[in-house]
């Protein structure tokens, strides 16, 4: 389902797939994050996306009350506390994507799906 917003001239219909990849482009940016990760269903390997298929890693759900729910499959860097990444990552991804959509965040979801060395 699309995110609808009425305004006083008619309605705004944003697709799911625009605000995946606002947030994965969010994502990218926190501390912490490597980048977004898609898991094989197949094999249950874990690759690294390139940063034009960011959308992969996340799953957007709008809600019938016309709230976001964000799901993320994410690497993140050796060495740092996971729980930082995650609260970092949940306020960024919260304010920008409400900002951005003018919709709200009911449930954000982070899966970390693998640990990488930072050279």
């Amino acid at each position: 389902m699309n995110g609808i917003i009425n305004s006083g001239l008619g309605r705004i219909v944003i697709d799911t797939d625009v605000i995946a990849t606002y947030a994965g482009s969010v994502a990218v940016e926190c501390f912490g994050i490597v980048g977004m990760a898609a898991v094989s269903m197949r094999d249950g390997l874990v690759k690294l996306l390139k940063r034009d298929s960011l959308r992969h890693g996340i799953s957007v759900k709008v809600t019938d009350e016309n709230k976001i729910q964000l799901s993320f499959h994410v690497i993140v860097s050796y060495g740092v506390n996971i729980c930082t990444i995650a609260d970092n990552l949940v306020s960024s991804v919260k304010y920008k994507v409400e900002a951005f959509t003018g919709m709200e965040i009911e449930k954000i979801t982070i899966y970390v799906e693998g640990v990488r060395v930072i050279d």
